[in-house]
């Protein structure tokens, strides 16, 4: 880290307020004092690591955090909001995008895992859509996995720079 007085002085504001609220007893926000609003301190002290003092790489375990601790909040809020395993890889990708912004690195990583993400959190409206759940060709569907390990077979092994 470039500037080492932005991350922690973030995050003992942060935990300060946290704890004060806590112990203030504001009943409004008591079902705010949980682990995701921890998430989301320690996310949010990462981003302005990040940003605030353009320690870039800060930026990916920033929206990482920060996006898992609000999911984690919103879940139960919002009926629209999906529980889903690809929230979680959109987030990531969401992360990656957002550090390419800024160093050049990871568009491959973002751009691989918001595909991943569109497939899962899409994965009926898509099947539907192909018609594979109509046709015979559902079963073969089952081994769409050994793609993904081939592809990293592939990236492992026989592609080297």
């Amino acid at each position: 880290m470039k500037n080492q007085r932005i991350f922690p002085g973030i995050i003992l504001i942060g935990f300060g307020a946290y704890f004060f609220l806590q112990q203030s007893n504001i009943t409004v926000l008591q079902p705010y004092f949980t682990w995701p609003s921890l998430l989301i301190i320690i996310g949010i002290a990462f981003l302005f690591q990040g940003y605030g003092a353009k320690d870039y790489h800060a930026i990916l375990p920033g929206v990482i955090l920060t996006g898992f601790g609000l999911h984690f909040h919103i879940v139960n809020r919002l009926e629209i909001w999906p529980d889903n395993i690809g929230i979680f890889i959109l987030i990531i990708a969401l992360g990656f995008l957002l550090q390419y912004q800024k160093t050049r690195t990871g568009l491959f990583q973002g751009i691989l895992f918001l595909i991943l993400a569109s497939l899962l959190l899409f994965y009926d409206r898509i099947a539907i859509w192909l018609g594979l759940l109509e046709s015979g060709v559902s079963n073969a569907w089952k081994f769409w996995p050994a793609i993904f390990i081939l592809a990293g077979a592939y990236f492992l092994f026989i592609k080297k720079k």
